[in-house]
C-alpha cells in the first residue's frame, strides 16, 4: 500500500466509488489524473512516483472488484456495454417530418387537392443485449396523433439459428424487411400496403450465419397488435423467405430471393359488427396522404402470397426489383371466385458522390456517407433515383360484383413513375424529395391522373 498523500487520495477514491456503487468512479478518476499534464499532476500535490503508484494501487483494486465495467459507443446515440461485451443497452428512435402536395384529378376521383405536413414516424425505443445470447427490442411510434407498438420482441441466438418471439415482420418482401430508414424513396411499393405485408404477433427461425445466403420461417397471428382484442379468434399466417448472394463483396452485390406468405382472416368480431376478412388496397402517387384509388371491398377470407426479388449493387450504381402475386379465397357469401392480384416494381439508383449501398443478412443497410456535412467541412452524399411501381387489383370485379352482396367499384390498375432525389447530411440524417405520378385504369376512377410531391426530413438515432 502506498503511503502519505497519495494513500489518502486513494481512500477517498475507494469511498467515493463504494457509495455510488460503481467502482468504475473511480477508474475515471485515475484515468483523469493519467491523462493530464505533469504540472497539473503537481498541483494536486503528488509526484510523479507517488502518481505512479496510485495509478497502480487504483487499476489492482478495481479488478479486484470487477473493473469499470461499462463502455461507451457511439451509433447515432449512446450505445452502453460491460467490458465482456455481455451487456448492450441503447435508445433508439427515429422522425420524419413530410410535406405533400398532391392533384388528385378531383374532376374524376372527386376527391380535393392535397397540401399538408406530417409526422411520419416519431418513434422511440430501446435495444439491447443480456447476457450475450439474449437480444430485445422495443419501440413506440406517436405519430399520428397517436401511439402505435412497433418492433416489441425478444430474440436468442444462441444456437447456429435465432428464435424470435413478439410483434415483428413476418418473412416477406426486400423492401419490408429494410428498415425504412434505408429506403431509396419515400414509401414502400404500393403492393406492400396492399397486400397487408405488416408487423405482426408471433415467433419465427432465422439462419443468417452464412453472408452468402440466409433462411428465414415463422407463424404469426393474422390480426395486427392494435386489433387484438377486436375477434374472439384470431387468424393464422404462415411465412418464409429464402436469399441467396451470390456476388456479395464491398460496393459489389448481387441479391436473390423468394418469400411466400399464406393466412385465414380472424374469427367473429366481438362487436358483431367488425369486418373480419381482407380487403386490399393502395395510396395514389405513393404518397402517404393521398387517398385510395384502387381497392377492393371487404372479401378475402384467406390468401396466399409469393414474391420474387433481385437487386444488384455495382459501386455507386445500384437496381431492383420486386414481382409478387396474391391469389384470393373470396368468401363463399359473396362470391365463388378466386382472383390473383399482382404486384411489382423497378427502380434504379446512384451516387454521384461515390457512396454504396451496403448489404448484409439479405437487406441494405445504413449508408456510409464519405464527407459528411459538419462545420461546413462536406457535402454528404447525394443520390438520384427512378422507380416504376405497378399494382394491379383488377381481376374478376365483374365476377365479384355479380354476386350482388359487395360492389367492386374501385378495383383497378394503378402505375406510378417516380423521380427523387436524397441529400444524405451524415449516416443518421438525410432529406428526400420525391416527384411521382399515377395513373388509373379501370373501375371509377378510371384515367384519372395523381401528381404529386413529396418531402422529407429525417433522422434516426
Amino acid at each position: 500500500m502506498v503511503q502519505g498523500l497519495d494513500k489518502t487520495w486513494l481512500e477517498l477514491l475507494r469511498k467515493g466509488a463504494r457509495e455510488a456503487g460503481l467502482y468504475m468512479l473511480a477508474g475515471a478518476a485515475a484515468l483523469g489524473v493519467a491523462t493530464g499534464s505533469a504540472p497539473a499532476v503537481q498541483a494536486q500535490g503528488l509526484t510523479e512516483a507517488q502518481y505512479q503508484r496510485l495509478k497502480s494501487e487504483v487499476k489492482k483494486e478495481l479488478a479486484e472488484e470487477g473493473g469499470t465495467d461499462l463502455k461507451v459507443k457511439w451509433k447515432g446515440a449512446p450505445e452502453l456495454s460491460s467490458s465482456d461485451g455481455k451487456f448492450k443497452f441503447k435508445v433508439r428512435g427515429r422522425l420524419n417530418v413530410d410535406y405533400n402536395g398532391i392533384d388528385q384529378d378531383e374532376a374524376i376521383t372527386g376527391d380535393p387537392d392535397v397540401s399538408a405536413v406530417e409526422l411520419r414516424r416519431a418513434r422511440i425505443g430501446v435495444e439491447g443485449v443480456v447476457f450475450s445470447d439474449v437480444g430485445y427490442k422495443f419501440e413506440i411510434d406517436f405519430a399520428g396523433d397517436g401511439a402505435s407498438v412497433k418492433d416489441a420482441y425478444i430474440e436468442y441466438s444462441g444456437l447456429p439459428f435465432d428464435i424470435t418471439v413478439g410483434n415483428f415482420k413476418p418473412y416477406n418482401s426486400l423492401e419490408e424487411m429494410m428498415s425504412a430508414n434505408y429506403l431509396t424513396f419515400m414509401e414502400r411499393a404500393a403492393f406492400i400496403e396492399a397486400f397487408g405485408l405488416d408487423r405482426l404477433i408471433g415467433a419465427g427461425l432465422s439462419y443468417d450465419q452464412n453472408k452468402h445466403w440466409t433462411l428465414s420461417a415463422g407463424v404469426f397471428a393474422t390480426t395486427p397488435e392494435s386489433d387484438q382484442v377486436t375477434f374472439y379468434e384470431d387468424g393464422t399466417t404462415f411465412s418464409s423467405r429464402l436469399t441467396v448472394a451470390p456476388i456479395n463483396e464491398e460496393r459489389r452485390v448481387v441479391h436473390l430471393g423468394a418469400s411466400v406468405r399464406q393466412r385465414d382472416a380472424a374469427g367473429e368480431p366481438r362487436d358483431g359488427v367488425t369486418e373480419n376478412l381482407f380487403r386490399y388496397r393502395a395510396r395514389g402517387a405513393d404518397l402517404h396522404l393521398a387517398d385510395r384509388f384502387i381497392e377492393t371491398p371487404y372479401i378475402g377470407e384467406s390468401d396466399t402470397f409469393w414474391g420474387l426479388e433481385g437487386a444488384v449493387v455495382w459501386g455507386s450504381f445500384s437496381i431492383q426489383g420486386e414481382y409478387s402475386q396474391n391469389k384470393v379465397d373470396v368468401a363463399s357469401s359473396i362470391a365463388n371466385v378466386s382472383p390473383t392480384y399482382d404486384g411489382w416494381y423497378i427502380d434504379a439508383s446512384y451516387f454521384l458522390t461515390g457512396e454504396t449501398r451496403p448489404y448484409k443478412d439479405g437487406v441494405f443497410g445504413r449508408v456510409k456517407v464519405n464527407n459528411p456535412v459538419f462545420d461546413g467541412g462536406g457535402w454528404g452524399a447525394w443520390q438520384i433515383a427512378g422507380r416504376y411501381d405497378v399494382l394491379d387489383l383488377s381481376d374478376q370485379a365483374a365476377a365479384i360484383a355479380a354476386g350482388g352482396v359487395v360492389s367492386c367499384a374501385a378495383c383497378g390498375e394503378q402505375k406510378t413513375w417516380l423521380v427523387g432525389v436524397n441529400w444524405y447530411l451524415n449516416d443518421y440524417t438525410r432529406l428526400m424529395l420525391n416527384v411521382n405520378q399515377s395513373e388509373i385504369a379501370g373501375g371509377i376512377n378510371d384515367g384519372a391522373e395523381v401528381t404529386g410531391v413529396g418531402m422529407r426530413a429525417q433522422i434516426d438515432w
